[in-house]
């Protein structure tokens, strides 16, 4: 039976948003999180997500809310334009219980969790906390202008009763100038999403690293099963 009663798909409008891309220390560790059917993409690169929605009326109906999400670049399974690569979650902390209850009916492994974003000075900090525990400290600099507007679809990938499920996820975001990935830090060792941390000396994924002060989004409502390549 549904636990949720909202209907898809869900519109998020306006959130404030920093995307990150990396190779991680451990590439043997953090391919081991994919399911059966799934391979890591050939850069083996890895992506996080944390971003705040600040008021309900930005939302059709989650209302406010924080999340962090990541997880792993896949093979052989890309996004609309065809060069995106599909991604599947691992991780994926809300503050929401509503938000939560959504997102596992449709594969999402979803579970509490804080994301702050405070900007000062050009000076971006987003931390991610559990239980009130900090786990994962990004920092970057950030310009005061809009740079361009990025609009697509992106495409993730779940897993429903052993089953993959992908779904397309529609955005547009404003993407701030000057912007420059300065330090990514996963700070609880016994925590498992330490599998996903990166090398020592960051290797970005310069093209999937930004900020975006306004990114709008719609969580999708035509999944469908993803079939072996």
């Amino acid at each position: 039976m549904s636990t949720s009663t909202l209907a898809a798909p869900q519109l998020v409008t306006n959130s404030r948003m920093l995307y990150s891309s990396w190779i991680p220390a451990d590439t043997k560790a953090a391919a081991a999180l994919l399911p059966k059917g799934l391979s890591p993409a050939a850069n083996r690169a890895l992506f996080m997500n944390q971003y705040v929605v600040d008021s309900a009326d930005q939302t059709s109906g989650f209302g406010a809310y924080s999340l962090t999400y990541m997880g792993l670049d896949v093979a052989d399974h890309f996004a609309p334009d065809g060069v995106t690569p599909g991604r599947f979650f691992t991780h994926y902390f809300n503050s929401s219980q509503v938000v939560r209850e959504y997102v596992r009916e449709r594969g999402v492994p979803a579970s509490p969790g804080a994301t702050t974003l405070e900007l000062e000075e050009g000076r971006l900090v987003a931390t991610t906390r559990v239980d009130g525990i900090p786990v994962i400290r990004t920092v970057a600099r950030v310009g005061s202008q809009v740079a361009s507007v990025a609009r697509g679809q992106l495409m993730y990938i779940t897993q429903v009763k052993n089953k993959l499920v992908a779904g397309n996820y529609p955005y547009v975001g404003d993407i701030a100038s000057g912007f420059e990935l300065l330090s990514l830090d996963f700070l609880a060792k016994d925590h498992p999403v330490y599998a996903l941390r990166p090398e020592s000396s960051l290797r970005k994924v310069e093209a999937w690293c930004w900020y975006a002060p306004r990114d709008s989004f719609v969580y999708p409502g035509g999944e469908y099963e993803l079939k072996a390549k």
